[in-house]
């Protein structure tokens, strides 16, 4: 039977856990996802990476 990892949203947050859940996923410090995320909405004019954020946070679920 193969472990499949599941991607959560995290309790780690800083706004809604999305960020520190796919660190959580990628086993790297959340910091680091947070930085890239933030210089990838930065340089994509911001409104792709705000939106994709919500899409996200609707999508991915809450740790129960």
């Amino acid at each position: 039977r193969l472990d499949m990892k599941k991607l959560y949203r995290s309790s780690n947050r800083k706004l809604a856990g999305v960020c520190g859940g796919i660190a959580e996923y990628l086993e790297v410090d959340p910091t680091v996802v947070r930085i890239l995320y933030f210089l990838l909405t930065l340089f994509s004019v911001a409104f792709p990476g705000i939106l994709l954020y919500i899409i996200l946070w609707i999508m991915i679920p809450d740790r129960q």
